[in-house]
């Protein structure tokens, strides 16, 4: 049975849950250098699982020295190490942004669309991992909050809810104060995922200011937080000739880019606000993967993670 074909504008929630398959192999606990033109060279390892106490006991041939218990071997003059069993589980959260900023794309899709997929894979794999599946879904007009469970229903209620966020953009639907939406999402995943979870972020980032980088840099003290930057090509090569409609909210602006005094000030804009929302990221010390609008995203994900292969090569 093939899968369902993918939309460009509203994905289907069969789609969202037939990605499932498409996360086998896939994970956030592999080294990824991340050498995207946005996110520069930045490689991190992700903690991954922690390590539960388990027993104190006496050493025997083949037992790692580096668990070699100092204190507890001078106490009772033999050696002893320390034992641990990895952590069963832990929450995953996936914050997803479905705000009109979202409702845009000029070749293949709509960020509005990748950003489904995007969290689908990242439930998806988060779940196969063994953890915990929660999430946050926001728009203009608030947000959805999913509490962890380790449950293929939690998984399906979320991407339901992204379903739902996604079905309801509109282009004659006014947007708000981008970061607005966003901020409070975050402030959100504080209070859902204290410590020791793993925090996906997958937005434009549209908005984002110093309140988004102190947030961003709270959630990262004690959690694995990964931002995914979704952005449509146009933002770093604006046509050279024809006409571009841009809009903010209920205002539309026609705008004949073969002109170079009007095509221009859009470049420096757009480049601009994608270099300054890249940069906030990296300050924040939060690992930035990129993905566009233009290619697949399943492929993207992949070779952000580290584990792509390609024709005679092992894993970049």
């Amino acid at each position: 049975m093939s899968p369902p074909a993918q939309s460009p504008v509203y994905p289907a929630l069969s789609e969202l849950i037939a990605l499932e398959a498409a996360a086998i192999g896939m994970s956030f606990n592999t080294r990824h250098p991340l050498n995207s033109v946005l996110a520069g060279a930045h490689g991190s390892r992700l903690r991954g699982r922690g390590l539960d106490f388990s027993e104190l006991r006496r050493y025997v041939a083949g037992d790692d020295l580096r668990q070699l218990d100092l204190r507890a071997s001078l106490r009772y003059g033999k050696p002893y190490v320390r034992s641990y069993t990895e952590e069963r589980d832990r929450p995953a959260l996936v914050v997803v942004d479905q705000r009109m900023t979202m409702y845009f794309g000029s070749v293949r899709a709509f960020k509005s669309a990748v950003a489904a997929r995007v969290a689908a894979l990242a439930a998806w794999m988060a779940l196969r991992a063994g953890d915990r599946v929660g999430g946050i879904v926001f728009d203009d007009d608030g947000q959805k909050v999913f509490k962890p469970l380790r449950s293929r229903d939690r998984v399906q209620a979320l991407l339901a809810e992204v379903v739902r966020a996604n079905g309801a953009l509109a282009a004659d639907k006014p947007d708000r104060p981008a970061m607005r939406g966003l901020n409070a999402a975050l402030r959100a995943a504080q209070s859902l995922a204290p410590h020791d979870s793993l925090i996906c972020v997958i937005s434009d980032f549209a908005g984002a200011d110093e309140e988004t980088l102190r947030a961003l840099r709270v959630l990262a003290l004690h959690n694995d937080v990964v931002g995914v930057l979704v952005f449509d090509p146009m933002a770093q090569d604006i046509p050279r000739h024809g006409r571009l409609v841009v809009t903010q909210g209920e205002l539309q602006l026609d705008i004949a880019v073969g002109r170079q005094h009007e095509r221009q000030p859009l470049v420096d804009f757009f480049s601009g606000r994608l270099r300054d929302v890249a940069d906030l990221l990296r300050r924040s010390r939060v690992p930035l993967l990129t993905i566009d609008t233009a290619q697949d995203e399943l492929a993207q994900l992949r070779r952000e993670l580290g584990r792509a292969v390609g024709p005679g090569r092992g894993p970049r």
